[in-house]
């Protein structure tokens, strides 16, 4: 057997189970280009979001924000940053969540020859997407600077601490990875 071949027997059954998962995570951001960022030093966590989550689990949860606070924390020192709790902090910290019911439908464009396996019948999938998204705000002229989000499906995660910590940590670092370096 060839090199290719072995490999193939591999690579399509790992495609075809992929391909009936729910959405990966998706991470992006946002930045104001005109800013020079090497003038940040130091922040502080601004008011807390009034806005619900979309789901009393969470929003009554105090270990999502101090699991998520702390995340994001130890993402902003490998930045650069200090948190600072006393005088004017270089930049606000104001974070988002929600959940949302999401449908993934797999299979549908099988007449175009997009689908994989010989039984490949429209599949519907019903799940949760949480949001997560973390607005950096230059304190001294209240602009937005940065924004970051992640979103996944949430499969567990309220229900379990440990999957909680486990999202958070898998996507925090992704997103914050994504804000520029202080000096």
């Amino acid at each position: 057997m060839t090199r290719l071949l072995r490999a193939s027997l591999f690579l399509v059954p790992a495609l075809a189970i992929a391909a009936c998962a729910p959405a990966t995570m998706n991470v992006s951001s946002h930045v104001d280009r005109s800013v020079d960022f090497n003038a940040y030093r130091t922040y502080s966590w601004g008011p807390a979001d009034a806005l619900p989550t979309g789901d009393p689990r969470l929003d009554k949860n105090p270990m999502f924000k101090d699991q998520f606070q702390g995340a994001v924390e130890k993402q902003l020192v490998l930045k650069g940053l200090a948190q600072v709790t006393t005088g004017t902090p270089d930049l606000l910290i104001h974070y988002h969540a929600n959940i949302t019911e999401r449908l993934d439908v797999r299979g549908i464009d099988r007449p175009y020859g997009h689908c994989i396996g010989e039984d490949c019948m429209a599949e519907v999938t019903n799940y949760d997407a949480g949001t997560l998204v973390l607005d950096i705000v230059d304190a001294r002229t209240n602009k937005l600077v940065w924004r970051g989000w992640a979103q996944d499906a949430i499969k567990k995660m309220l229900d379990s601490p440990d999957e909680m910590t486990r999202q958070i940590e898998k996507s925090v670092p992704k997103m914050v990875a994504q804000f520029p370096k202080a000096f």
